[in-house]
């Protein structure tokens, strides 16, 4: 079963980027990891980042974390059917999800994240469900032409599928946008570029010491 190990985002300035995201999310570098890119973009970049959380007061914590870094606040935190979440854009342009199925909090507010989900706004969701079917992802939920979930396994990104214009309304934006999406995706079963121009490249294997060079350096 194949998943996406990580997201890369493309910002104009790394520095700054890396402070804002320290301060406001203290997200896993395993997981987001930031580039240097100064590709024209404009508008909607065609996907979210979700952070899921166990209670209200964590989004809450983490909305306020980020607006206090810098943060632009699209949809302040509220009740929902599904639970209780907002939406923030970051300064580098990407829109952040944060958001729990929980309407009642149980224990301690924390930043703790449980969850990171990559939303991608798609103009055939059934087109690109059969993409990345084909790429070896393993479907967990899917709704027709409108949502699709792929099963991840621990420690990678969950991976959705939303319309385009389904996706936008959520975050709080218009749909339009050219350029580049600014976002690169990691996964075993990279290198490809999906129906939406969402280019994935293949993940690294992991470095494997040789055994007589541990020996020698004294590393066990």
């Amino acid at each position: 079963m194949n998943a996406i190990d990580s997201v890369a985002l493309e910002v104009a300035d790394t520095t700054a980027a890396a402070r804002f995201y320290d301060a406001a999310f203290g997200l896993d570098p395993t997981q987001v990891r930031l580039r240097g890119c100064d590709a024209p973009t404009t508008g909607f970049r065609g996907f979210t980042l979700s952070l899921v959380v166990s209670q209200p007061g964590n989004v809450d914590a983490l909305l306020t974390a980020a607006h206090d870094a810098g943060a632009t606040v699209l949809k302040p935190a509220a009740k929902s059917l599904w639970g209780y979440g907002g939406v923030v854009q970051a300064p580098d342009g990407t829109v952040w999800q944060l958001a729990t199925s929980v309407k009642k909090d149980t224990g301690p507010v924390t930043r703790d994240i449980d969850e990171l989900v990559l939303l991608l706004g798609v103009e055939d969701v059934k087109d690109s469900k059969r993409f990345y079917v084909e790429q070896g992802f393993t479907v967990g939920k899917s709704f027709g032409g409108k949502y699709v979930e792929f099963v991840a396994g621990e420690g990678a990104v969950k991976l959705s599928l939303y319309k385009r214009r389904a996706l936008a309304k959520v975050a709080g934006v218009p749909a339009g946008g050219t350029g580049s999406h600014r976002l690169v995706l990691s996964s075993a079963a990279g290198p490809f570029t999906d129906p939406d121009g969402f280019v994935c490249e293949a993940t690294a294997p992991p470095t494997v010491t040789d055994p007589g060079t541990a020996h020698a350096t004294g590393v066990r």
